[in-house]
This record gives structure tokens, C-alpha cells and sequence, in this order.
């Protein structure tokens, strides 16, 4: 089966590709690394041609020069659909967020709303997919706790009281997009998706810190405070240890879908913990946050 990824060198996109690939299906990896602009509906018509389903995964968590919300999100979902309905594709399958949703005050929700709607109302079939934090070797979650209880081993809450989150494991999301566009499943449904465990994110860096043998102290923090650490993260940092997006995310809890979704089916939902098994799969090389990870010194760390 021939399938598009957009988004294909991104945390879910690659390892979606890895689990296909290895099924021996056909892939069309799309993504700024292949030199395929998702903003650029002429390449995209040429790369879906052929393609019996797409799966786009592209998206961002920070604005970054011309890389914002709006083309993201929004004209590039848009040149999506309008590529995959010109090349005759049968299926589109969309990442997007649990807590997605209009008029709720951020332009990170908001974008990732109208790109469901662009989907929803494309006339092609489809299926939506509101994940919720997700997690994996690769992931932005495992690497940058690793590496910040490295560095300095306080992590700081979102908020004087914490929200619930529900860890997803990658291998489970992955099975659920393989489901809805390798088997057709889910049709023209927009399916929430959280993993198995409820916790608070507090708990979750204690047991990462656990599995490094690490002690972690926990220090609570107003959510304006963490506002104003995301800012600068994202001005200094090459991937910011948490963006603004994620502190809103964070500050309203991960465990549920916003506007309510369809359920997934018994044998699509999750069953993986967030236990030291699943968390070590998924961590990266030990070690500290150092100059490589810093924007003014990205250049001469390449």
C-alpha cells in the first residue's frame, strides 16, 4: 500500500514510517528534511500521486520566523487536502491534539482546531486524531526530563496545584494511525487518544528521575512564572525544555478530549503504563543540557 507521511522526520511521523516500512508498505516521507514543503501544493500533488491514504503528522509546538501556528497548522493542512483530493487519495488521516478547539484564548489550540475542521469538511474520508501527551524515544517529554535532572535535578511545577496527565506511549498511538490508514478504520471520526495511566506530571518526573538513579526535588510554581520561563527557553534555546504551548497544555491537564470525540474501540486503546519498562525504552543517551542546545551557539556546534 502506497501512504504519504508529512511530517515523516518528526517524533510520531518517524516512528510511524518504522512500523510501516517494516510491513513492507510503500511510503512517501514528506517533510522540510526531504526538501517537500507542505505549503507548496504543486510538490505535494506530485508526491501524493499514487498514494491511497496520507497521514499528517507535520505540525509545530513554538512560532519560529516563518514557521508559525497559522502556516503550519492552517494553510499547510489546507494544501494538504486540496493535494491528496487533486491526486485521487481515498483516506486522510490527522494529528492533532486532544485539547483542540476554538476560541479557547491559544493560537496553538485554535490553529490545531481549524486544521480539523479544514479536514473534517474536505468531503474526503477521514479520521481525526486528538492525541494527548505522548511519549517515546525521541519525544520531547523523556529527553528534555533526562537531561534537565542531568543538569539540575529541580523540576518545577505548572501551577501551584497540578492537572492530571495520561503518558501515551508511542507504540500505541502508532498502532491506532496504522489502524486508520492501513486497515480504513475509524471512519470519518475524530477519535481522542490518551494512555492508560492517570498521574500527575510531578509523579512522572520522579520516576524518570528513578529509572537515572536520580534524586528529583519538586518545587511548586505559578503558571505565570512558567509563562515567562517558556519565553525564554524559546528565545535561547534550539528546543526549548517547554514552550508556551506546553505550559498552557500542562496548565489545563492532558486527560480528556476537548470538544468530546468519538471512542476508540476496545482493541485500539491503550494498555502501556508509564513504568520503568516503557520509560526506558524511550530515553535518550545520558547526559546534561549544554551549549549545543542553545540558539546563539547552534552554529558552531554543527
Amino acid at each position: 500500500m502506497k501512504i504519504a507521511i508529512t511530517g515523516s522526520s518528526g517524533f510520531v511521523g518517524s516512528h510511524l514510517s518504522k512500523l510501516l516500512a517494516k510491513e513492507g508498505h510503500d511510503l512517501v516521507p514528506i517533510s522540510r528534511r526531504t526538501g517537500t514543503d507542505i505549503t507548496k501544493m504543486p510538490a505535494l500533488s506530485e508526491a501524493f500521486a499514487g498514494c491511497e491514504a496520507v497521514v499528517h503528522c507535520s505540525g509545530i509546538n513554538r512560532e519560529l520566523g516563518r514557521q508559525t501556528f497559522d502556516s503550519v497548522h492552517v494553510r499547510g493542512t489546507r494544501q494538504v487536502v486540496d493535494s491528496a483530493k487533486g491526486a485521487g487519495v481515498h483516506k486522510i488521516v490527522l494529528m492533532s491534539f486532544l485539547r483542540a478547539r476554538p476560541l479557547c484564548g491559544s493560537p496553538y489550540h485554535e490553529s490545531k482546531w481549524a486544521a480539523e475542521e479544514i479536514v473534517r469538511a474536505s468531503g474526503l474520508d477521514y479520521t481525526i486524531i486528538k492525541a494527548g501527551m505522548t511519549y517515546g524515544r525521541g519525544d520531547h517529554m523523556l529527553d528534555h526530563l533526562s537531561h534537565a535532572i542531568h543538569t539540575i535535578p529541580v523540576f518545577a511545577t505548572v501551577g501551584t496545584r497540578e492537572k492530571p496527565i495520561r503518558p501515551l506511549a508511542i507504540q500505541d498511538l502508532v498502532a491506532v494511525l496504522r489502524a486508520c490508514s492501513v486497515d480504513g478504520r475509524l471512519c470519518r471520526q475524530t477519535v481522542g487518544i490518551v494512555g492508560a495511566e492517570e498521574l500527575l506530571l510531578s509523579e512522572a518526573v520522579r520516576r524518570v528521575a528513578g529509572v537515572l538513579g536520580k534524586r528529583v526535588f519538586v518545587l511548586p510554581c505559578p503558571v505565570a512564572v512558567q509563562f515567562g520561563l517558556a519565553r525564554v527557553f524559546e528565545w535561547t534555546m534550539t528546543v526549548p525544555l517547554v514552550a508556551k504551548a506546553q505550559v498552557r497544555i500542562l496548565s489545563e491537564g492532558v486527560v480528556e478530549a476537548l470538544p468530546a470525540s468519538d471512542p476508540l474501540p476496545p482493541d485500539l486503546a491503550p494498555q502501556r503504563k508509564f513504568d520503568e519498562t516503557n520509560i526506558r525504552a524511550g530515553l535518550p543517551a545520558p547526559g546534561p543540557f549544554g551549549f549545543r542546545d542553545l540558539r546563539c551557539c547552534m552554529r558552531f556546534c554543527t
